[in-house]
């Protein structure tokens, strides 16, 4: 009966999300408080609607209750509990009820937070966000509804896709998600702020702690995908170029834009055209990765591969949404003069760079994803864009981003002199030359990846704690000063250093990586890199819904055992497909990646091993990139956000 409860739920919210969608544009376009009023209880009343509903269908998954379609294609009695919690959001359906409970958690928190916002604009706000939500609503209704029954229910269930079995993807969506859909409340406040006719600093200043959300949730959701990724598909890689990677990697990199763009329209009132079509951009091509992923037009390891027909669907919505939004901008385009005028060394300057770089790069990995694609359609080719393609031609655009982000930061607004800016860092720069030079001259090869991965990382890093220490002033009293020093400062740069330990690790794990495949022997020692691995062992073994096959082999350097390896294979006797659990000796300094193969016929056991120099430097920079947005999240100025600028009652007419 609760299943049925939640369908309801589903439908009461759909219509909810109506009448927010129209009756607050009509209050703020007729000036009626009590029309715009609206649209906060109605915000509320959809998002609790849509969690009763998402918790129906997660319950039904709980107790495993088959008569729903969706937990029979799904789902299995003798799964452990956390993928049968998973199994709500790892399918179709599911997940993108997922998607419309966060599109209306969002509204809901901006008229729960937003009461030092315009009435009219925040009024316009939550009707565009819920005109997403109405898109979606009726998407999962019309095409995709969870609640199906089936009139004879089966004995069991068919069991979840066993890849997704796993913690790091357990988790991996729902930040995801957090992400793509949080860029949604920027589409919305700069639709709201083009139908109002203005866009100023106060603006710039509300739509920036949004962004930042949506930013963080979107490293952390991308880094636990390259994890899983890494450790999970046993190829060994953190980054395959897949068509959904680079799904949630071009909405990244379009709100990082947005989130430096923004900073400008708040502290010159300059680049508001361009901040206002970042963000419109930024969720579009959130909605172009929902398309690539549930089309069924791009083949990926981890996609929806769903009928053409829903694809359809999303286009639509994609194309509502981003035309109508383009228009508006363009009929809307004289309203956003810029009034801040910046010399052409500046940070104003800076962070336009930033915004073009980023946005080329995001323009790169977009032709790379597609262009398969259109090959097919238009010219009946067959083609094969691979790593290759996105590391020359994405790779430059990075590098020269890393060469002028401590410059950027340490310039002064409006105008500034470049050998000026440069006087605080120039023995950072030299001191990060000789790191990279000494990363050249201890390398056995002459690739210089490594060396330039090693020389921006030390610039990066370096250069953001120069640019702290200098804004605490001379004298006295500095490391008073430091400790008093807005969050925002430390995020930045926490945030600018986590990019810098990235591209380290991702520069030495490509230039410097070793691998070995061989058939081993039991018993028989072999050495990978100046490790000596042996097999002692394989063994079959019943999991709780798997068959395993699991390698014993020992890891030892200079004579001395460092680790016991466990390379698994399993079997899922359900779903009829097997996985590859790699077996991974982390060390900060390198990861020894192992992968058991099948018996071979003259005897022995296939085995590949890796050794993958600063692997684990890729995640925590990751993981410092987010801590960095918590940080300036966390700044009280983003919290009241346009405090000083008292909303001012609309008086009824």
């Amino acid at each position: 009966m609760i299943t049925e409860f939640g369908h309801f739920a589903l439908i009461l919210a759909f219509i909810v999300a109506i009448v927010q969608m129209i009756v607050p544009l009509i209050g703020a376009h007729k000036r009626w408080p009590a029309w715009m009023a609206v649209a906060e209880p109605a915000a509320s009343a959809q998002f609790f609607l849509t969690a009763f509903s998402f918790g129906a269908l997660m319950y039904a998954f709980i107790v495993s209750d088959f008569s729903l379609r969706l937990v029979t294609l799904n789902s299995h009695s003798a799964k452990p509990m956390l993928y049968k919690i998973s199994g709500t959001w790892g399918n179709h359906e599911g997940s993108m009820l997922l998607w419309v409970l966060i599109v209306t958690l969002f509204g809901a928190m901006a008229a729960w937070f937003g009461g030092n916002l315009p009435p009219t604009l925040r009024a316009r706000v939550l009707a565009v966000q819920s005109a997403i939500g109405v898109a979606f609503f009726a998407f999962i209704l019309f095409t995709s509804n969870p609640f199906l029954r089936l009139a004879v229910p089966p004995f069991d269930g068919q069991d979840l896709n066993p890849l997704l079995q796993d913690p790091g993807l357990a988790f991996h969506p729902p930040f995801l998600y957090l992400g793509y859909v949080g860029l949604s409340m920027a589409f919305s406040f700069a639709v709201g702020a083009l139908i109002e006719g203005r866009v100023d600093a106060a603006w710039g200043r509300w739509v920036r702690p949004w962004t930042l959300a949506a930013w963080v949730f979107l490293t952390i959701g991308i880094a636990l995908g390259s994890w899983w990724a890494y450790y999970e598909l046993g190829w060994g890689g953190f980054w395959f170029w897949d068509p959904v990677e680079n799904a949630s990697f071009m909405p990244w990199l379009l709100a990082a834009a947005l989130l430096h763009s923004a900073i400008v329209v708040e502290k010159r009132e300059a680049l508001k055209s361009w901040t206002i079509l970042l963000a419109i951009l930024a969720f579009g091509f959130s909605l172009i990765g929902t398309f690539i992923v549930r089309s069924g037009l791009l083949t990926s390891v981890h996609a929806f591969a769903n009928d053409p027909e829903r694809g359809v669907f999303i286009l639509m919505i994609m194309a509502f949404f981003m035309g109508g939004a383009l228009m508006l901008f363009a009929f809307r385009a004289g309203t956003m003069e810029a009034k801040g005028v910046f010399s052409v060394v500046s940070r104003e300057s800076a962070l336009v760079a930033n915004n073009l770089l980023l946005a080329v790069s995001c323009f790169v990995v977009f032709v790379g994803t597609m262009w398969p694609l259109v090959a097919e359609m238009f010219f009946d080719r067959k083609l094969s864009v691979g790593p290759p393609f996105f590391n020359m031609a994405f790779s430059p655009f990075m590098l020269v981003l890393g060469l002028i982000l401590p410059i950027g930061s340490a310039m002064p607004w409006k105008r500034a002199r470049i050998l000026r800016a440069m006087q605080p860092l120039r023995y950072v720069f030299l001191l990060a030359l000789a790191i990279g030079g000494l990363a050249f001259a201890m390398q056995t090869g002459r690739s210089l990846l490594g060396p330039i991965g090693m020389f921006l990382a030390a610039w990066i890093v370096m250069g953001t704690i120069v640019d702290l220490a200098q804004r605490t002033g001379r004298g006295s009293g500095r490391l008073a000063r430091l400790t008093r020093l807005p969050r925002a400062d430390w995020g930045k740069m926490v945030a600018h250093s986590g990019l810098g330990i990235t591209m380290m690790g991702v520069s030495g794990l490509m230039a410097w990586q070793q691998e070995d495949i061989r058939v081993a022997q039991f018993g028989e020692p072999f050495e990978v890199a100046g490790y000596t691995l042996t097999l002692n062992d394989v063994v079959t073994s019943q999991g709780p819904n798997f068959i395993s096959t699991t390698g014993y082999i020992t890891l030892a350097e200079d004579g001395r055992q460092i680790a016991e390896l466990r390379p698994e294979k399993r079997i899922y006797p359900v779903a009829q497909m097997p996985t590859t659990e790699a077996a991974i000796d982390y060390d900060l300094a390198r990861d020894v990646y192992v992968v058991i193969g099948d018996e071979q016929v003259g005897g022995g056991w296939a085995v590949r091993t890796y050794i993958k120099p600063f692997t684990n430097w890729i995640w925590i920079g990751s993981g410092l990139m987010a801590l960095g947005g918590l940080l300036s999240l966390s700044d009280r100025r983003f919290r009241v956000a346009a405090g000083a600028r008292k909303a001012v009652p609309v008086p009824a007419e």
